[in-house]
């Protein structure tokens, strides 16, 4: 793989992994535009290539909430911390329903990455759940087992390439009653279960490819990664402070149908 395509994938998903408009969807859009994946085709080296690129954002997470990881690893040992305890059951709880999605249907999942216009049709699904909280919000009320219950089954949808995993948890969160800070931090920590799990499974693979001759455009790809998902952090909280998700709903309307359109007009060519 080239270096400077390793650089735009990895931006893209930094970027795109945080902000509501889907990552696994824009990451499946540019390598087909790069050239970097073909339809149809789903080499080894085009998933390991992603797992590093989680690697990257997982970091950045990891580095944003390092006090409050801090906290919940001393709940782990420390009676009196109740509250961490509790975040850290709802944390597992929550991480179920993706995990039994993905053992289930897997291939139907990574057979989705390889069509294109599918993903295009998953973004304005995207557009679509960012618009829900402007039609229905719960009164609000304590975050709870509840909410992560549903921003738990709103994470196994995300797994489509197309669909956002922090904009249909957050949504999720939002749409059950509860405080927008409180969804957006929970949305941010599940992702680490999710993505460490993920990253075990493919360990092996992982390492003998970062060994290859692709390794340095790997490593540009992960420090890309991570430096726009720290940005990414701050852009998502500060909008879900001021309440703006809906216009990245627009966003994803236009990249959706755009998206369609190319590549329908591509294959048909």
């Amino acid at each position: 793989m080239e270096i400077w395509k390793a650089l735009v994938v990895g931006l893209v998903q930094g970027l795109s992994e945080f902000l509501p408009i889907s990552s696994s969807g824009h990451i499946a859009l540019t390598q087909f535009l790069l050239g970097i994946r073909e339809v149809g085709r789903a080499p080894e080296e085009d998933i390991a290539f992603e797992v590093v690129l989680h690697l990257g954002t997982f970091l950045s997470v990891v580095i944003y909430f390092r006090r409050r990881l801090w906290e919940l690893f001393l709940g782990l040992f420390q009676r009196a911390r109740t509250g961490e305890r509790r975040m850290i059951l709802w944390l597992v709880v929550a991480t179920v329903p993706a995990t039994l999605a993905y053992l289930l249907f897997k291939d139907f999942f990574e057979g989705a990455y390889n069509n294109p216009v599918m993903v295009g049709v998953f973004l304005l699904a995207t557009g679509a759940i960012l618009l829900l909280p402007q039609v229905y919000r719960a009164s609000e009320r304590e975050f709870g087992l509840g909410s992560a219950i549903w921003m738990g089954v709103a994470q196994a949808f995300a797994i489509l390439p197309g669909i956002s995993r922090s904009g249909s948890t957050i949504t999720a969160g939002l749409m059950a009653g509860s405080p927008p800070a409180r969804v957006a931090e929970f949305s941010f920590l599940m992702f680490l279960p999710a993505i460490g799990g993920g990253t075990l499974l493919k360990a092996k693979q992982l390492l003998e490819i970062v060994r290859s001759e692709s390794g340095l455009a790997y490593g540009v790809g992960f420090l890309a990664a991570f430096f726009s998902g720290l940005a990414a952090v701050y852009l998502v909280l500060s909008a879900i402070r001021r309440g703006k998700l809906q216009y990245f709903a627009y966003y994803c309307f236009a990249a959706g149908a755009a998206a369609i359109v190319w590549f329908s007009s591509a294959g048909s060519a």
